[in-house]
């Protein structure tokens, strides 16, 4: 996909960002399990951090195409750190479309990871099916009073601040679900233990518990009942991110083989040269080139303002089902030694999976598809 002068700068400021910070301590995030704060303060000071966000608001303004650009290099370092750039993008969006004029004020301590954000909707009975939240805001005078939980929240174990997604109304379905920002310092928050996860292990992900949490009248964003409507207005964008990003894991994956290929022999030759080898190779650079041009060309239909749920649905399908079957076979190219701790292609193998998860499992991602090809007909 065609990127302008703008873009290719940007791309090569999250390349070089990622080979230069991000590459030489991912094993070691890894295993440690570590939220690397000083890693997000620098990329905080190269303007890595909420990529949509206007100039007037702190941020750089850029579209959705640069973002997902963005995404992809920085994961091609390591998904862990994209994540938190994927979770900013997300809330601030949020934020710039939803927020009022006070609201918006927190957007530079955001971008400028001052202020760390969860986006808190997941529970036991609402993970795809978001109709099964059962956190509840009660009005309470002029503010409101929340109880319930949350689970498996990015950045719960670290945040200040989240974007909890409760129940105002019990008997309006999705209509009846707001969003509300929530200062998770504040009296009758309680967080849970930190998963221990099974890829992506420096993204912070945990438990957060509400109990008579009081929250004034400015701490709803935008109206009361327009909850999940704001959600579902961010997904495609969200949805292009974790496609780029599961491109980089790839894209990563390929490097590593291509390298290993080149200097391993096997026989009194480099393994490279075996057709075997060769076309593990071409399958993963031909895979990995068509899920990063659906998630160009989805982009790039949310920047033109053009309907790009199925686009979007697409790529995230496309792209999570690439990465889990390319570090596979990364892996391969590795032999014995991919399924070796300490090897980056095993860690990529790890990290792939969720990609298949989050933002709407693949299944969902099919549906949705489905859904519009039944509506909308064949015709992209």
């Amino acid at each position: 996909m065609y990127l302008n002068e703008t873009q290719e700068q940007v791309r090569d400021t999250a390349r070089d960002f990622a080979d230069e910070v991000i590459r030489p301590v991912a094993e070691a995030l890894d295993r440690e399990e570590r939220f690397p704060a000083e890693i997000y303060e620098e990329m905080a000071k190269v303007g890595l951090f909420g990529i949509g966000v206007p100039e007037e608001f702190g941020g750089p303004g850029f579209d959705t195409l640069t973002y997902a650009v963005v995404m992809e290099e920085l994961s091609r370092g390591y998904a862990s750190i994209a994540d938190q750039c994927g979770l900013v993008e997300l809330i601030s969006t949020l934020l710039v479309r939803h927020g009022t004029d006070v609201q918006k004020k927190m957007l530079p301590e955001i971008i400028s990871m001052r202020r760390k954000v969860a986006y808190c909707i997941t529970e036991p009975e609402a993970g795809t099916d978001v109709s099964g939240i059962r956190t509840t805001a009660e009005k309470d005078g002029d503010g409101w009073i929340l109880n319930g939980g949350k689970l498996w929240i990015h950045n719960a174990p670290v945040a200040d601040t989240g974007f909890v997604l409760a129940r105002t109304d019990k008997e309006a379905g999705n209509r009846g679900m707001s969003i509300f920002i929530v200062d998770l310092h504040a009296n009758g928050v309680e967080r849970g233990p930190k998963e221990h996860k099974m890829g992506q292990r420096a993204s912070q992900v945990g438990g957060l518990n509400f109990s008579d949490v009081r929250l004034g009248r400015d701490a709803l964003l935008g109206e009361a009942g327009r909850g999940f409507h704001m959600m579902m207005s961010v997904l495609d964008k969200g949805r292009v991110g974790i496609a780029a990003l599961a491109v980089g894991i790839a894209q990563a994956g390929l490097e590593a083989a291509v390298d290993y290929a080149g200097t391993r022999k096997q026989f009194g030759k480099h393994i490279s040269e075996f057709q075997g080898v060769q076309w593990l190779l071409a399958d993963m650079a031909k895979d990995i080139e068509a899920a990063r041009l659906l998630v160009h060309s989805a982009a790039v239909k949310i920047d033109r303002g053009h309907d790009a749920t199925r686009s979007c649905s697409m790529a995230k399908c496309f792209a999570g089902d690439m990465a889990v079957a390319r570090t596979a076979d990364a892996v391969q190219v590795f032999g014995g030694s991919g399924y070796i701790r300490g090897f980056e292609v095993e860690r990529l193998y790890r990290d792939a999976k969720i990609t298949q998860i989050y933002e709407g499992t693949n299944q969902i991602q099919r549906m949705i598809i489905a859904r519009e090809l039944m509506k909308k007909g064949a015709r992209a």
